[in-house]
């Protein structure tokens, strides 16, 4: 059993596999980066200062690269556009009123190292999405969105349309921030 452990061990040691949390594909003298000003190519106003709040929030969680506030003090500058970013109705009740809406985001990036002034990484297709329930009858209490929040399910059926959508729309946004902001660092990280 411990030489199997040892094999797989030496096996996925050597196979290129690596945590996005380490960086690997950031130049090794890379200490600071600066991120630009996101551009909005969609309708959705603020959607790239939000995307931004994530983005400079999973970076720092990572703490690989220390954010600076101007390009000058930077050795990496991550720049990047929200490519699209909509609220689409994907389940109806009898009436044809909308009872959940399927939210997505896909944004553009950029990393550029500051010394050399070369792009060392670029993507045209980072994204994230999340289902979300708008009605009371809708709502599943048990899946991981739902149980992030600071509700219980009494108090979704106590709520009104109104208040679940608000609630649930909220919630399911903040959860496909983080994943999009997630997924652009691993990408950008390991140079996906």
């Amino acid at each position: 059993m411990l030489g199997f452990v040892i094999a797989a061990a030496l096996s996925f040691s050597g196979c290129g596999y690596h945590f996005a949390a380490s960086g690997d594909a950031l130049p090794s003298s890379a200490q600071t980066i600066y991120v630009a000003r996101f551009g909005n190519q969609t309708r959705v106003t603020g959607v790239n200062d939000e995307v931004m709040r994530y983005i400079k929030d999973e970076i720092d969680l990572h703490r690989r690269l220390t954010i600076v506030n101007s390009p000058d003090a930077a050795d990496l500058e991550l720049s990047g556009d929200v490519r699209f970013a909509n609220e689409t109705p994907t389940n109806f009740n009898s009436a044809l009123e909308p009872t959940q809406y399927n939210q997505s985001v896909v944004l553009s990036a950029m990393l550029r190292d500051m010394h050399t002034k070369k792009t060392i990484w670029t993507t045209s297709n980072v994204s994230a999405g999340e289902h979300t329930p708008v009605v009371p009858q809708t709502t599943v209490a048990t899946t991981p969105t739902f149980l992030q929040q600071n509700l219980r399910s009494a108090d979704i059926a106590n709520m009104t349309d109104i208040q679940t959508a608000q609630s649930e729309t909220t919630s399911s946004r903040q959860v496909m921030m983080q994943r999009l902001a997630q997924n652009l660092y691993a990408q950008m990280a390991e140079g996906f």
